[in-house]
């Protein structure tokens, strides 16, 4: 069990010594939780941050029941056996697809101030978040993240759910974790303490990093 992100990044960054000043990587947090633990990376291992942002796509009458995920750009991931079994139809899908989407691009543009994004070529890329259940927003972000062309497209995390790492490690070129075991019922169970992160947290964070990427 982990103290709390803080210290889920510290153990995180020990498997990740290899990338330590290595100017041709990058990570790439998933907010909210995900900028925490990518913080404390990246000082570890002297890497500049950026950020995508994904938004599950919830079910009708239970927001928390996730049938699919979708990007800023609108690319969706979708959990067929769930639409499936509930008989969610297409103007469903599309219509909260596109909302989800806008609210991706407004997060962006809160958090970074712009939802564009440079080629990735000749880059390795680190995606950290602080923990991964279904997966669904986590492959969203693998998928927008590969359109951008990195040479390599490491998926990072303290905490990862047996299911979803039989599927993650199909998706990506590594595949770092430090715990996955049964029973799985949240990523919370993982942390002693695991508080929601505010936006004002993340903004500090990005804010301290400049995107030194960029600069």
């Amino acid at each position: 069990m982990f103290q709390d992100r803080y210290d889920a990044g510290r153990q995180l960054a020990e498997k990740l010594q290899k990338y330590k000043d290595d100017s041709n990587t990058i990570v790439f947090a998933i907010p909210r939780g995900g900028v925490i633990v990518a913080d404390v990376v990246c000082d570890q291992l002297n890497l500049p941050m950026d950020i995508v942002v994904t938004r599950k796509i919830g079910a009708p009458f239970n927001e928390e029941f996730a049938i699919g995920a979708v990007d800023s750009k609108g690319g969706k991931i979708l959990n067929h056996n769930a639409i499936n079994m509930i008989r969610v139809n297409d103007e469903y899908i599309e219509k909260e697809a596109k909302r989800k989407a806008e609210e991706a691009r407004a997060r962006l543009k809160k958090y970074r101030g712009s939802d564009e994004y440079g080629s990735l070529s000749g880059k390795k890329v680190l995606l950290v978040d602080d923990g991964i259940a279904t997966g669904y927003t986590v492959m969203a972000a693998i998928n927008f993240l590969r359109e951008l062309n990195p040479i390599k497209l490491i998926l990072c995390t303290p905490v990862i759910a047996p299911d979803a790492l039989t599927e993650m490690e199909k998706l990506v070129d590594e595949l770092v974790w430090l715990i996955s075991e049964e029973p799985f019922y949240a990523v919370g169970q993982f942390y002693k303490n695991f508080s929601q992160v505010s936006d004002e947290e993340v903004i500090r964070v990005l804010n301290k990093r400049k995107f030194s990427r960029d600069n």
